[in-house]
């Protein structure tokens, strides 16, 4: 995401909480920044990506972070995947520092962004949107406006959600397969070229039919978005549904 910025020619200031993560940008025309602040400073819109709602707190509001240098009138992203709550408490603090937080997950990964195809899903106002736009646009397509803060995040782990819901589905479809002596193989072309086809069956084909891929990080990132839709049901006194227990009977096996 951020050479993509670069390259289409936007001044851009960099920091990473792993100084190695910065060694890709040594043939590039940018600035890095000792610190949070020091980058909040140096930027109108400040682009947090960072892996949970822990990670995300500590780079706005430890010592020496955004906040503490945050320009007014400002614009800050946060593209990692956390729960709304955690955008509409931290929103209240750049409010009062005269800035403006919007939420802006992302899906498809550093393929899809370096080709300009990720997926962005933005929860602000109408105004801050047009704003960011010509930044997301350099990695983004679609980029969506999918409501106010929140509904970025909320669009995100429902996202997640139900691709969790299909690997769950996937697994026992394939499981079944095998049990009535089907082809795995074939199954999933056919699937492919089928009306039954999702991403997630194909990701399922490609693992051995599986599971054990997801076991770690990726189990457990699924496992955190599923919680805060679990969460988000919980609060609006929805009962848990099918895709609940698709997505449970997946991060079981996993």
């Amino acid at each position: 995401m951020a050479r993509r910025i670069i390259d289409a020619g936007i001044p851009t200031t960099l920091w990473a909480r792993r100084p190695e993560s910065l060694e890709a940008f040594s043939d590039c025309e940018v600035t890095l920044a000792a610190s949070p602040a020091e980058l909040a400073e140096a930027s109108d819109v400040v682009c947090v990506c960072v892996v949970d709602d822990a990670g995300v707190e500590e780079v706005l509001t430890a010592e020496s972070g955004v906040l503490s240098g945050v320009r007014p009138g400002s614009v800050i992203v946060i593209h990692s995947t956390v729960h709304p709550e955690t955008c509409y408490r931290l929103s209240r603090l750049v409010s009062d520092a005269g800035a403006t937080l919007i939420d802006a997950p992302v899906s498809g990964g550093g393929e899809a962004a370096s080709e300009q195809r990720l997926l962005v899903m933005v929860g602000s106002g109408p105004e801050e949107f047009g704003r960011v736009l010509p930044v997301f646009a350099t990695y983004g397509d679609p980029v969506l406006h999918l409501g106010p803060l929140g509904a970025g995040q909320t669009a995100k782990a429902l996202n997640n959600l139900l691709f969790t819901a299909h690997l769950g589905t996937a697994s026992a479809l394939f499981e079944l397969a095998r049990s009535l002596e089907v082809d795995r193989e074939a199954l999933a072309q056919s699937i492919m070229h089928g009306s039954g086809r999702s991403y997630a069956f194909e990701v399922m084909a490609g693992m051995d039919f599986s599971l054990d891929s997801f076991t770690g990080h990726v189990g457990a990132l699924l496992a955190k978005d599923v919680g805060i839709v679990a969460s988000l049901a919980k609060e609006a006194h929805i009962s848990p549904g099918i895709l609940f227990g698709a997505a449970e009977n997946a991060l079981a096996g996993m």
